[in-house]
């Protein structure tokens, strides 16, 4: 099994998964408190239909993208890079924004959960579809997340991150019941920092890969479109990536160790071009930094004011 494709996936299903179980843990909590016991039903529903909708949103990207690799076409090559680019910048998008939004509103997480219940549970009627949407949202939403992650990381197989996600997810699930059922001190706070740095690096990795795609995608495009040649500014084997940096295929390849570690939690290509290294450290330093602000770590200087006379 690629361990490269594994390990991205169970640690960004990790920390989806115990996001989720955070909100499923106090919920029950609520439910129990407010001695609503016949209400958990819905919530141990709301888990099954949010992970079912997320494989099926994962079992109907994976078969378009089956579908385009396995055409005859041929623009197929060509749709195939550019849809694989393209899930990798819906993922990129997604899990940069739970990123930062997550470590804004981490703080606020406990009471927003149970004021959303304790909302619900004041119309009886509706109390049980209420609690059944309020988890049903929260776990399809970490699994969508971690669905579009796998599906942008297809070209590698999809048995190794699937693998890595329900090993994250069961590990995720543990963690959870440690915290609330056997009631084990967990430190949440540095779990989830120290989650999110790795996560920052796996996503600068992403930036890299979508940027192989999008040029893979231009030169098979000019190698059909004879006449768009001009479209391939950079010497081969790259078309539009620029000058290549370093080529570490013998010294440090990114299949073995301790190479394919640093690929995985890192971004690390034994190629890398000129405009690949460059997104990525811009990746790195505007995320990153946002990262890091949401954290509390860096903040602004007080300016004393200045009393008019």
């Amino acid at each position: 099994m690629e361990i490269s494709a594994a390990l991205p996936a169970f640690v960004i299903t990790l920390r989806e998964g115990f996001e989720a179980a955070l909100v499923v843990g106090i919920v029950l909590a609520c439910l129990a408190k407010a001695q609503q016991m016949s209400l958990q039903k819905w919530v141990y529903g709301g888990i099954g239909a949010g992970l079912g909708a997320s494989v099926l949103v994962g079992w109907g990207l994976w078969g378009l993208l089956l579908q385009v690799a396995t055409t005859d076409g041929a623009y197929a090559p060509v749709f195939k890079q550019i849809l694989e680019g393209s899930f990798g910048v819906v993922a990129i998008a997604m899990l940069s924004w739970m990123l930062i939004w997550m470590t804004r509103q981490a703080k606020s997480l406990k009471s927003d959960v149970e004021g959303a219940l304790q909302a619900a549970l004041q119309d009886r009627e509706t109390a049980a579809w209420a609690v059944f949407s309020l988890i049903f949202i929260a776990v399809l939403r970490e699994g969508f997340e971690t669905v579009i992650f796998i599906v942008a990381q297809f070209q590698g197989g999809w048995l190794p991150p699937s693998l890595g996600a329900m090993a994250g997810l069961t590990v995720a699930t543990v963690l959870g019941f440690l915290l609330f059922a056997l009631g084990v001190r967990l430190n949440i706070k540095l779990f989830f920092q120290v989650m999110g740095i790795f996560l920052l690096l796996i996503i600068a990795g992403l930036v890299v890969g979508v940027l192989k795609h999008i040029d893979a995608a231009i030169a098979l495009f000019a190698q059909i479109q004879t006449q768009y040649q001009a479209l391939c500014i950079s010497p081969a084997p790259a078309c539009v990536l620029g000058i290549q940096l370093w080529d570490l295929s013998e010294t440090l390849p990114d299949k073995q160790f301790p190479g394919i570690l640093l690929k995985s939690l890192l971004g690390y290509r034994q190629k890398i071009y000129l405009a690949q290294a460059i997104a990525y450290v811009l990746f790195l330093s505007s995320v990153g930094t946002l990262y890091l602000y949401s954290l509390g770590l860096f903040r602004r200087p007080d300016v004393p004011s200045v009393k008019q006379p």
